[in-house]
């Protein structure tokens, strides 16, 4: 290809919205539909009540989900690095197989969660409640950290977020 044919595909490419949020779907969301695989990017979804909704495979990345009530929603395989769930209630919901990469759920209820196959590599668990989640093992805690109020099932352990 010539040089300036290059150019202009790289241009395209950089000007394409092809990863920014879905203002659409997000609305959808907001007033309580199932969305799974939709493009939830930076969603401001804090303070939302959602129960028992599909969001697998969503794309929630630096999304606020902080101080929702989110119980029962199926979250497997969903990006939601860099997420704030701040105060959270996500009791019953499934995580398996999502990215957890460098969220906060700093004081999140999640009371029967489940989270086989997560990925939880700085996950901020400071204050949260997982005594009762399913799923996790001690090599996904020790990528994740927490605190001295961080509940955890019987035997596991969770390191100290410096």
């Amino acid at each position: 290809m010539k040089p300036i044919a290059l150019l202009a595909l790289a241009l395209l490419a950089l000007s394409s919205p092809a990863l920014a949020q879905n203002a659409g779907q997000i609305a959808q969301v907001r007033a309580g539909a199932h969305c799974p695989r939709c493009n939830l990017f930076q969603a401001d979804l804090s303070g939302l009540t959602l129960r028992g909704r599909n969001l697998a495979g969503a794309r929630l990345r630096q999304a606020d989900l902080s101080l929702s009530v989110m119980n029962r929603v199926r979250f497997t395989g969903a990006d939601l690095r860099d997420v704030n769930a701040y105060g959270g209630v996500f009791g019953g919901g499934d995580f398996s197989g999502a990215n957890l990469t460098n969220a906060s759920f700093v004081g999140a209820y999640l009371q029967g969660a489940r989270f086989r196959g997560a990925n939880l590599m700085g996950l901020n668990l400071s204050g949260a409640e997982l005594d009762r989640a399913a799923g996790l093992t001690q090599a996904q805690l020790n990528r994740a950290c927490g605190d001295d109020s961080t509940r955890l099932p019987r035997g596991l352990s969770v390191p100290a977020c410096r």
